[in-house]
């Protein structure tokens, strides 16, 4: 065996001991994930997530080292998928106006689908009010909720001003929601194309 091929081989080992690694973290954060739309961010503990994982507490130290790398990992693996779930509801749309319908529509099914998760995103950038910890992984997740609104304008300033209305509109119906005092697909869909409307700023 020549060196370049002992090398090759190397490489491939220690890039499938990677993948394997990512991958079994991914499988861990979604156990957390369960864990903490339950309790939230202040009650859930490690040993409540390893009991999820159904795994040792010594194990989930050796892929996270604490509660906070772990719950970073997580949402930004939740938002991650939330913004590409977003962006795929526009896709292959050309008109202005359907394109923000169906921007619209995708937010308010994902609040219907998914409110535990996107409770857990509110409560964890409060957090970041508190805890520098969290403040890199918040801005730069939201970043990326900014430039979640290419679909409606490519003015970085316009992106910014839209995400801040979104951001306080999705928020109020999220809680409305969590509270049993839903509104309906269609209430919420012309909610946020209010919200969205190009004559407001």
């Amino acid at each position: 065996m020549n060196d370049m091929t002992h090398a090759s081989k190397l490489a491939d080992r220690k890039a499938n001991k990677v993948r394997k690694r990512e991958s079994r973290k991914r499988e861990i954060a979604q156990s957390a994930i369960d864990a903490l739309k339950l309790y939230g961010y202040a009650r859930t503990t490690l040993r409540d997530i390893a009991a999820q994982s159904d795994m040792s507490l010594g194990s989930l130290h050796y892929y996270f080292e604490d509660k906070d790398e772990l719950l970073i990992y997580c949402v930004r693996q939740y938002k991650s998928d939330f913004v590409k779930a977003v962006a795929t509801s526009v896709d292959g749309i050309s008109n202005p106006r359907d394109i923000k319908t169906a921007f619209c529509i995708a937010l308010a099914k994902t609040i219907v689908e998914e409110a535990e998760l996107h409770r857990l995103w509110y409560d964890i950038r409060n957090q970041a009010m508190f805890d520098e910890t969290f403040v890199p992984a918040i801005s730069e997740i939201e970043d990326q909720l900014i430039e979640m609104m290419t679909p409606l304008t490519a003015d970085r300033r316009e992106k910014e001003l839209l995400y801040i209305r979104f951001d306080g509109a999705f928020r109020y119906l999220l809680q409305h929601h969590l509270a049993g005092r839903p509104r309906s697909l269609s209430e919420m869909t012309s909610f946020f194309e209010n919200v969205a409307a190009w004559k407001d700023y």
